[in-house]
């Protein structure tokens, strides 16, 4: 991935309502944020899957700044 695609997910991840990123469960989360990302940036369908990968692993990071801003 380009640090252009996580420059753009993680201002996503930080624009985005505290309580989407804290209500939806693991899979919805994933494909919410990677859809947010492709309408910033166009992916190929190998990026938009290395996307959906990243985003998989670092979700207790996301979860975690989340809950952070709503506390």
């Amino acid at each position: 991935m380009t640090p252009n695609i996580l420059r753009q997910l993680w201002s996503v991840v930080e624009t985005a309502q505290t309580m989407t990123l804290l209500q939806l469960d693991d899979a919805s989360l994933v494909q919410w944020l990677v859809k947010q990302t492709t309408t910033q940036v166009f992916l190929d369908s190998h990026e938009i899957d290395s996307l959906g990968d990243y985003i998989q692993s670092r979700l207790s990071l996301i979860r975690d700044i989340a809950y952070e801003r709503h506390y």
